[in-house]
């Protein structure tokens, strides 16, 4: 499935949700490795005819055993009966339709002009990221690509430029990713305690980010530098600011679905800084879902199982 119809599949799902189409409870989960999460993620889009639940897991100490960060399944329900109809890898899911999201952001909050992308953290999401930022923005022609793991940075950095045939720059440091950047994309692990390093100073007039990370590598300065701060749910968002995350945030201006939708403003002018905090949406995970099972059906990929 294309990153092209993946963006399309998200920004439906924010679609449907912005017009109440969805059924979306808050996500439960349990924590059994300090900033480790198993979190339960449902959602019904009856239009679509997508139901189901995402049980996925992100352990950042997971690299040390060889191991990836995120693993999960998605099982996907029948509307009418409620039996299981499919059980997929949640990984992948998970990956494309998070870039997806930012992707979606993106069309609605940066600049069409964006040319320099900045990517903190180049694992998976670094890399589905940049492939759906590179669907939106046609003007993008460099990317500034930072890791803490210089071998990870370098491996990125060759794979990317050939896949992308983009000018893939590995840097140094988080600031020369950020500082005169168009667009920043963070994308490291998620931490309750963390210590971020982004400053306003850094900052660039008119940028865009979205931050994958809640706010791990935001100092609270540089947050309340923007003049839109955005998010994909606020109820999450408060949530989790209930959980002892995001002590220090500006108020939300808008979801992405009413920024969608055409209920919110989106960017207005090439001045304005902008942040979308994505947090990762189970109407999302629902709306890709479902498309890749229709198209599995349709190529008789898959294995059928007795329950």
């Amino acid at each position: 499935m294309a990153m092209k119809e993946i963006v399309g599949a998200v920004e439906q799902s924010f679609r449907e949700k912005g017009e109440g189409h969805a059924e979306m409870p808050p996500k439960p989960g349990i924590h059994t490795r300090p900033d480790g999460f198993i979190h339960a993620m449902a959602a019904f889009l009856p239009r679509l005819r997508a139901a189901g639940i995402k049980w996925v897991s992100g352990y950042p100490e997971n690299y040390k055993r060889g191991l990836p960060y995120i693993s999960g399944l998605v099982v996907l329900n029948d509307p009418e009966t409620g039996l299981p109809i499919a059980i997929m890898d949640g990984a992948w899911i998970t990956a494309k339709r998070t870039g997806a999201a930012t992707g979606v952001a993106a069309k609605y909050l940066a600049r069409n002009d964006s040319k320099t992308l900045g990517i903190l953290g180049l694992g998976v999401q670094g890399r589905s990221n940049l492939e759906a930022l590179q669907e939106v923005l046609s003007s993008l022609e460099i990317v500034k690509a930072y890791d803490s793991s210089d071998i990870n940075q370098q491996r990125y950095v060759d794979e990317m430029s050939s896949k992308t045939g983009l000018k893939i720059q590995g840097v140094s440091t988080a600031r020369e990713a950020v500082e005169g950047t168009d667009v920043v994309v963070t994308a490291g692990p998620i931490l309750k305690n963390p210590s971020p390093v982004i400053s306003e100073d850094w900052l660039a007039e008119g940028m865009f980010a979205c931050s994958l990370d809640f706010d791990s590598y935001w100092k609270s300065e540089s947050l309340h530098a923007m003049e839109k701060f955005c998010t994909d749910d606020t109820e999450q968002l408060i949530y989790y600011r209930s959980q002892g995350y995001f002590k220090d945030i500006p108020a939300v201006h808008a979801d992405l679905d009413q920024i969608v939708l055409g209920r919110k403003a989106g960017r207005e002018n090439n001045q304005e800084k902008i942040m979308s905090m994505n947090l990762g949406l189970a109407v999302e995970d629902m709306a890709v879902g479902v498309a890749v099972f229709e198209r599995a059906k349709k190529k008789g990929i898959g294995q059928w199982l007795s329950l």
